[in-house]
């Protein structure tokens, strides 16, 4: 006769305990696969209105009128696009908007992040004065005609720089990327210092390669806003054709499609045989892709650290 032992009993019991993957219950099924229609769902809604827009561009402005796209061109053509690229001035408008979102961005985390470094500083006796005097510009602000007038005593009206210059310090962003930098430990600022480091090296060599994700999402934010922005440009350039922005040209074509409403193929000269292949709808159409495409191929190079800098750099205190 075998001798049991107090551990023979458990070989059952854990038998029983161990169950295959499926049949772990239903409950993990159904919270699956309503997690997958709801995100298959979702996508599709989020997207479709996008892919529409492309669908319409392609698409024949006197066909469009009839109704029923979805998903497909039914009468394809480039006329949209030509209408919009008809006018010489849209490729210098283009460069323009290159040229002021790149230093916006450039200049806008390197002095921002700058200065939340400084306001991070505990030993720093204004840090909360500076932080309090920035935080007050998101709620309150001068108006437009003294924005203006400011910006016409700076000598800046019809000026490059007035694109770039206004726009150098975010009070949203300070906030957020100085949050990021109290999550970096302080053992690392202070060894730098021991080892006879600067102030400016520090930021240089310690905070600015750690604070990578909170400021590749604050350049996404900078880099849209300044590639969308076009009301400055209607404001302070719109005398110097030459300083005309991408999106500023595009409302001007825009507004010009939408009120011919005689002559839909007015739009800035365009060449075709039939007039009615160029409508208001198809110019808006094309005019949202030719701007929302340059920013949209800049998001996957972004999008790893988007949500980690966002939510690391508003959370944490």
């Amino acid at each position: 006769m075998s001798k049991k032992t107090p551990l023979s009993g458990l070989g059952n019991t854990a038998a029983l305990s161990v169950r295959r993957p499926g049949g772990r219950g239903i409950e993990p099924l159904l919270f699956n696969t309503f997690n997958t229609i709801f995100m298959v769902l979702l996508v599709i809604v989020t997207l479709y209105p996008f892919l529409n827009t492309i669908v319409v561009s392609f698409n024949a402005g006197n066909d469009t009128i009839r109704g029923g796209l979805y998903l497909w061109p039914r009468d394809f053509t480039m006329q949209n696009y030509k209408a919009v690229f008809a006018s010489g001035t849209i490729y210098n408008a283009f460069l323009v908007s290159v040229a002021r979102t790149v230093l916006s961005t450039i200049l806008n985390i390197f002095l921002t992040t700058m200065l939340a470094y400084t306001l991070s500083r505990r030993d720093y006796i204004f840090r909360k004065l500076i932080t309090t005097i920035f935080v007050l510009t998101m709620y309150f602000n001068a108006g437009l005609i003294p924005g203006y007038f400011l910006m016409k005593d700076l000598h800046l009206i019809n000026s490059f720089w007035v694109y770039v210059l206004p726009s150098l310090i975010s009070a949203f962003n300070l906030i957020v990327i100085r949050t990021y930098i109290y999550t970096i430990p302080e053992s690392l600022i202070e060894s730098a210092k021991i080892d006879g480091a600067g102030d400016f090296r520090i930021f240089w060599r310690i905070i600015f390669p750690l604070c990578k994700p909170v400021l590749a999402t604050i350049a996404l934010f900078v880099a849209v806003g300044a590639w969308n922005s076009w009301f400055d440009a209607f404001l302070y350039t719109s005398s110097r054709q030459e300083l005309s922005t991408l999106q500023y040209e595009l409302m001007k074509l825009l507004s010009s499609s939408m009120n011919a409403n005689s002559n839909p193929s007015v739009a800035n000269g365009v060449g075709v045989e039939h007039s009615t292949q160029v409508t208001p709808i198809s110019i808006r159409a094309a005019v949202t892709i030719v701007a929302s495409v340059p920013i949209l191929l800049v998001y996957p190079f972004m999008q790893k650290y988007f949500v980690v800098g966002l939510n690391v750099g508003s959370v944490k205190e």
